[in-house]
């Protein structure tokens, strides 16, 4: 059995990191980050988790001949995006959740 105290302090202790981890889950959700591909030709703005809520196409990038090439820089910079928020989630959520790994509920990493 645990002693009462202990136990109480446990809880506080558990308590305490569960509203950190609100916190940084909180904070993820109000990031945004950029990615960028082409020299900047292309910029995709995501969430910090990961939904994508801008994009951006210089006029130099579009070319009605190759319409290929654009949807590869858009493609690249959501990626750039995404590496970046997975970034910063494992940076601000690794420490409090000690590594268990599989993701949390609403990240898609």
């Amino acid at each position: 059995m645990i002693p009462e105290g202990d136990m109480s302090g446990l809880l506080a202790q558990a308590q305490a990191m569960q509203e950190q981890l609100f916190t940084a889950q909180q904070e993820l959700a109000d990031a945004r980050i950029e990615g960028s591909a082409g020299g900047d030709l292309v910029t995709a703005t995501v969430s910090g988790a990961g939904e994508l809520v801008g994009l951006t196409i210089k006029p130099e990038a579009v070319d009605a001949e190759d319409t290929e090439t654009l949807a590869d820089l858009i493609l690249a910079a959501v990626r750039d995006a995404n590496t970046q928020a997975q970034a910063l989630a494992a940076s601000k959520l690794g420490p409090l959740t000690g590594g268990m790994g599989g993701g949390l509920p609403g990240l898609p990493f």
